[in-house]
């Protein structure tokens, strides 16, 4: 079976075509600046490395979705010969609240529950959902499934996803830790337990996705028990611009002492803050390292800051789960920065957590860990598309 794996933004559109008989990606791409001036198709022919832009105006995602289907089946580009090898559709949702607990095939009852997720995440489910509908029209036999980025996180116990305001916040309008990212610490935990040999439900894992957006996960027996990034995904460790964990009281001092709108703080908060506020250089980690390196003292305190709340998180999770096995680095910075994955591990001896240096330096999946570490440290690349389109085959064939 094909599966075409579909990630919508609100003015761009990634895709995959995946072979599932082995797992191997055929064609790749990218639609950029959709409903604007200089529109644009990036695609990949994957097996024969072959590269092609096309500039052509695309008013919405209903013509993305037609250009890439064109794409995909032209004589000279494509890798099929016709839709028909398409055998189902699989869509990364960003938020499925509380209504989602696992992906699912789309029908209209889904529907109307995505559209009562959207005030829960206005920026990225419209889209998302514009996605689905572009494909639904376009491809109106093809089965659709959708993947959230929230389900795995809904094994967290009331214990963890609660804040304590009044209950009837949470009843009343779903206020509570729903965490993101869990696509890809799902397939990276799974990956872990396969790569050690032994069941999911027998290893306490805690899986670091590190990148411009960064989270942190407990896995305990295979299920989610805790994650960092809460009721949005402004919430844990500093990111690229984005805050991370701070007093909820910063706001209302900025809105009262400073005179800004709740919208300006919104911004400030998401868009002008983590490392790159810190450290006035910017938000990708690479840069920040090369500044750290020639004494910019910012660049490095935003880096310290990171690997810090990191480390915290770590050994808060092992408190939570009793425990830990295994800890995963995954995502841009998880999987390509040594020496940030150096600093978070720094001082965790104590807990077991210890890592060879010259391993450290290697790339892929790797075992990190120093010989007399009793806590094993993996650096496992990330397959989000790969988890989407596994979901979407196993929901399909079982239907």
């Amino acid at each position: 079976m094909k599966i075409l794996v579909i990630n919508a933004g609100s003015s761009s559109l990634k895709y995959q075509l995946i072979d599932m008989d082995n797992e191997q990606v055929m064609a790749k791409g990218l639609c950029e600046r959709i409903g604007i001036e200089g529109s644009n198709l990036q695609h990949t022919n994957v097996a024969k490395d072959e590269k092609t832009k096309i500039e052509k105006p695309m008013k919405d995602h209903g013509d993305a979705i037609q250009m890439v289907i064109d794409a995909l089946v032209d004589e000279k580009i494509g890798v099929i010969k016709s839709m028909d090898e398409i055998g189902a559709v699989g869509h990364r949702v960003v938020h499925g609240g509380e209504e989602f607990a696992g992906s699912c095939v789309i029908t209209e009852a889904v529907m109307k529950a995505l559209e009562k997720c959207t005030p829960l995440a206005p920026l990225h489910n419209p889209p998302n959902i514009i996605g689905i509908k572009a494909c639904q029209k376009i491809m109106p036999n093809t089965p659709m499934v959708g993947v959230f980025d929230t389900a795995f996180h809904q094994t967290m116990p009331p214990k963890a996803y609660m804040y304590a305001l009044p209950y009837e916040y949470y009843k009343n309008y779903g206020i509570r830790k729903y965490g993101f990212h869990g696509t890809s610490h799902k397939y990276v935990s799974q990956k872990a337990a396969e790569f050690l040999g032994k069941p999911a439900e027998d290893l306490k894992i805690v899986t670091c996705h590190l990148g411009n957006g960064s989270s942190i996960t407990a896995v305990d027996g295979g299920k989610c028990i805790d994650t960092s990034m809460g009721f949005t995904p402004l919430d844990g460790v500093p990111m690229g611009t984005r805050t991370g964990s701070m007093d909820p009281a910063v706001v209302t001092y900025l809105i009262n002492q400073k005179g800004m709108s709740a919208k300006d703080v919104d911004a400030l908060m998401n868009k002008e803050s983590g490392v790159s506020g810190v450290s006035g250089v910017s938000s990708d980690f690479r840069d920040l390292s090369a500044a750290a390196k020639e004494g910019n003292d910012r660049a490095q305190l935003a880096l310290d800051m990171f690997s810090y709340q990191v480390k915290k998180d770590i050994g808060a999770y092992a408190a939570a789960m009793g425990g830990v096995d295994a800890v995963v680095f995954t995502a841009g910075v998880g999987e390509n920065d040594a020496a940030t994955r150096s600093a978070v591990v720094e001082g965790l001896d104590f807990m077991g957590i210890k890592i060879n240096e010259d391993k450290n330096a290697a790339r892929g999946t790797v075992d990190i860990s120093a010989d007399d570490a009793t806590v094993k440290t993996l650096v496992i690349p990330t397959n989000e598309e790969l988890m989407i389109a596994i979901d979407t085959k196993r929901l399909v064939e079982n239907k």
